[in-house]
C-alpha cells in the first residue's frame, strides 16, 4: 500500500471521472482504502426515510468517495496541479511542490 500524500484541507484537481477538471477541498481522507471525499465533487442523490430528526425525508445529495489516484494537489503558491515531494527541515518533514519547490503546508488551516 502506498503512503497517501494528501491531507484534509488540501485543494485538489480531479483528473479522471465524470468530474474531471473540477477542483475542490478535501473533507475526509480514508487511508486504508486510498480514497477521499472532496467538497462539491462526485455528488450523488440518496433517498432517505422520514425520521424524528428529518420528519419530511426525501432526496438528499451526499459526497461520495473518490480514489486518491484520480486527484492531484493544487499548489497554493504557483496555482498549478503538481506531485508532492518531501523536504527535511530542522526538526520536521514538510511537503513541497515538485514544480516550484515551495511548501504546501501554508494552504492548510
Amino acid at each position: 500500500m502506498n503512503k497517501i500524500k494528501l491531507k484534509k484541507g488540501d485543494t485538489v484537481k480531479i483528473l479522471n471521472g465524470k468530474d474531471s477538471g473540477k477542483s475542490g477541498q478535501i473533507l475526509v481522507v480514508f487511508n486504508k482504502i486510498n480514497r477521499a471525499t472532496v467538497k462539491g465533487i462526485h455528488m450523488q442523490k440518496k433517498h432517505v426515510k422520514p425520521t424524528q430528526s428529518n420528519p419530511t425525508g426525501g432526496i438528499i445529495e451526499i459526497n461520495k468517495k473518490i480514489d486518491i489516484s484520480n486527484m492531484a494537489v493544487i499548489c497554493p503558491s504557483c496555482g498549478k496541479y503538481t506531485r508532492v515531494g518531501y523536504k527535511l527541515d530542522k526538526e520536521s518533514k514538510i511537503r513541497i511542490c515538485k514544480k516550484c519547490q515551495k511548501s504546501l503546508e501554508g494552504g492548510i488551516k
